[in-house]
């Protein structure tokens, strides 16, 4: 039996009122048991509650459980740890997460409630993170994780690059590791980071009658910058664009993985588990039929009625463009005018591919993730099915909260094909040579593809 606690220490925790918690334990939404007339709460239960809700703060604090059995593993911008979870499926420890979201915070405790947690990066140093995680400089570190804030790379963005506060997260980062000096690092990012300048020159001031772009204003400036930091100091490298699907995950969802070494010797790439048609013997793509069998409950946001009359016009796999042409203007509007192909307005997923890349909103006009025969958005349970997190996994705070952790989260297989691979190269283990693989639908995405098309572009100038 559990520690039990009354209704006015519970109120006080969780910063609710009394008659609340009552109305909580009526509801069987707190584990309890009213005696006469007075209700005790088991604590573990109200903790439970509070961490899901956000009414009782995950704060930082330091390991738990401490044993050192397993090669070692510290994690970066954590998020709902969908990168750890495949790197812990590969085989390391993980003790310490850093992630300063608010909700992301309160999932990791929920369901990880014994490693560290920090949050925010600038607030610590190395000797910080390493005193968090019960580790001392004579602990050599196997693998430190982690994917710096996107947004300043992203494509949709202002693409500030390094410029941005958030790409200056990016470079504190960097400065922990050099401090830390681990076997291994990861930078996991967006597809925007390979043509990401070091800084940004707004397009009305390009052309014949401005000075030609400089050094730091070339596509991929950023990058170079970056991995110019990694080989001062001291570590060499290797990546690609890599499509999750290529690695069991039902979704087309593409990502920079950058894999850092310290040994001096070039990582290869990953090691692929699936291709489109079955290719180089190879399991083909999962689907999303597949993922999402025998889900029997589902939470999911709703679309609004304009928008579920067109819905009710379409079948799996079509969208927008599949609606009668007296129709497709009226159900765009003014988007209808807009550039691109528009592919994910009205779009309804196939049953027998892989899911489009899970965005943190499947109702926004733009971007909609229908089911493929019911008139609804993606579910949660749907969303965790095709991101590959345990059902039984946890998300704290409102149902849009959990639909952006999710969404931002990195496929646990592609995770784990990270973690396999640097455990083989711990284990100084044969790794399968898969250099002509397809890894993304994109050219010039590999480390050397790349360095080459960069450097034809520099000698330009």
């Amino acid at each position: 039996m559990g520690t039990k606690i009354t209704v006015r220490e519970a109120a006080s925790i969780l910063k609710l009122t009394e008659q609340y918690v009552r109305t909580l334990c009526r509801n069987r939404l707190l584990h309890s048991q009213k005696i006469g007339r007075m209700w005790l709460i088991e604590e573990e239960s109200m903790l439970q509650y509070g961490l899901r809700t956000a009414h009782y703060v995950a704060e930082d604090h330091t390991i738990y459980n401490n044993q050192k059995s397993r090669p070692i593993a510290i994690s970066f911008f954590s998020g709902a740890m969908g990168l750890d979870i495949g790197i812990e499926q590969a085989g390391f420890d993980i003790k310490l997460a850093c992630e300063i979201d608010k909700y992301c915070r309160q999932t990791i405790a929920l369901n990880k409630p014994n490693i560290a947690l920090v949050g925010d990066i600038n607030s610590c140093s190395a000797d910080d993170i390493l005193s968090y995680a019960g580790l001392t400089r004579s602990d050599d570190i196997d693998l430190i994780v982690g994917g710096p804030p996107c947004q300043a790379f992203s494509t949709a963005g202002k693409r500030n690059g390094l410029n941005d506060n958030r790409g200056n997260i990016f470079l504190t980062y960097l400065t922990i590791i050099f401090d830390i000096r681990p076997k291994y690092f990861v930078i996991e990012n967006v597809r925007g980071l390979l043509s990401c300048p070091l800084k940004h020159r707004p397009h009305n001031m390009r052309g014949t009658e401005f000075p030609n772009l400089t050094f730091d204003e070339l596509p991929g400036g950023a990058l170079n910058f970056v991995l110019s930091l990694v080989r001062n100091n001291g570590y060499s490298f290797s990546f690609n664009l890599y499509n999750s699907a290529n690695f069991g995950t039902p979704q087309i969802r593409e990502r920079v993985v950058i894999i850092c070494s310290r040994n001096g010797e070039k990582p290869p790439f990953l090691i692929p588990t699936h291709s489109e048609k079955g290719q180089y013997g190879l399991k083909k793509w999962k689907t999303f039929r597949q993922a999402t069998k025998g889900i029997d409950k589902h939470h999911h946001l709703t679309f609004p009625e304009k928008r579920l009359k067109y819905y009710k016009m379409l079948s799996e796999g079509q969208n927008w463009k599949s609606l009668p042409k007296n129709l497709q203007k009226e159900a765009l509007g003014k988007s209808y005018y807009a550039g691109g192909g528009k592919t994910g307005f009205l779009r309804r997923l196939s049953w027998n591919k892989p899911s489009p890349t899970l965005v943190t909103h499947p109702a926004m006009p733009a971007t909609d993730l229908a089911h493929p025969q019911e008139n609804r958005p993606l579910s949660i349970e749907e969303y965790k099915r095709i991101q590959e997190f345990p059902d039984d996994w946890q998300l704290a705070g409102p149902l849009i909260q959990q639909y952006k952790q999710i969404g931002n989260a990195v496929p646990i297989s592609l995770g784990k094909a990270v973690g396999l691979l640097i455990m083989k190269l711990l284990n100084q283990e044969n790794i399968p040579d898969y250099s002509n693989f397809s890894f993304s639908r994109y050219k010039n995405t590999s480390d050397t593809e790349w360095q080459t098309k960069f450097e034809s572009t520099s000698s330009n100038l």
